[in-house]
């Protein structure tokens, strides 16, 4: 799962702490150098908040990307790029993200990629996934548990289709500490962050995801809370079945062209 030069795709500013924290310092104990390419903002569209938190919108953004940085000088990480890809919108820019993550591969000499897990934490995580895919061929890609709602159950940094062949890093007293530390950098998204463990990260090789499909049966995690009758902005109300559609038409425009 190491190389020499690492790239970590972060779905949302926090994504790379949030699956990868003590790989990162691990591999970078060791000599590795490791880069994080931000693929949306982490903040939901302008349009989404509540009208009074609009006007607000550009400083959330901006706090994110500060917290991304302080956490980056923490792990001894580089950011690459803050791509301005709202949250819950990335299936719809997957081909100007392709772009970033191809300028990045070729510039920064990467030789591993780093990428979500297809397991439904977020749809934004979903969609990495698939963006992962599209470089296998160039490099090998290694995929982290974050988080999923398998079977009615939350998983935090584990699998909810463990095989054999995974590498799980079981953290120290130590290593736990410092991801906690890490993550309270992350002081927008604590209301979010609170179901995140410190006890283990979950690696294994890439796994092909059936993108015409949700990752499995069952409410999705991002899907958990779409009872809210009404359009509240923490809430992501999109259908897992729209996310699947968009990127099979991805997939099925690129097998056409």
């Amino acid at each position: 799962m190491f190389g020499r030069n690492i790239l970590v795709l972060a779905p949302h500013p926090d994504d790379e702490v949030v699956g990868a924290a003590t790989a990162i310092r691990r591999a970078s104990a060791g000599g590795a150098s490791v880069k994080v390419l931000y693929l949306t903002t982490g903040v939901p569209a302008r349009k989404v908040l509540w009208p009074w938190q609009r006007r607000d919108h550009p400083r959330r953004v901006a706090t994110r990307i500060d917290e991304a940085r302080e956490a980056a000088r923490f792990l001894g990480i580089e950011p690459v790029k803050f791509l301005t890809t709202p949250t819950r919108a990335l299936k719809s820019a997957i081909d100007q993200t392709m772009s970033e993550i191809e300028k990045t591969i070729e510039t920064m000499a990467i030789d591993r990629m780093w990428v979500p897990a297809y397991e439904g934490a977020h749809q934004d995580h979903d969609v990495a996934h698939y963006l992962g895919s599209r470089f296998r061929d160039r490099v090998p890609v290694s995929e982290y548990a974050a988080y999923n709602f398998a079977g009615g159950i939350v998983r935090s940094q584990s699998f909810f289709d463990s095989r054999c062949g995974e590498t799980v890093i079981e953290l120290t007293d130590e290593e736990r500490s410092l991801k906690r530390r890490a993550l309270d950098f992350y002081e927008s998204e604590r209301g979010n962050l609170g179901h995140i463990e410190t006890v283990r990260e979950s690696f294994r090789s890439f796994r092909e995801g059936d993108y015409s499909r949700p990752p499995h049966g069952g409410t999705l995690f991002y899907a958990r809370f779409q009872w809210v009758p009404f359009r509240h902005p923490r809430v992501d109300y999109t259908r897992p079945s729209d996310v699947c559609l968009a990127v099979a038409a991805h997939a099925f425009g690129n097998i056409k062209g």
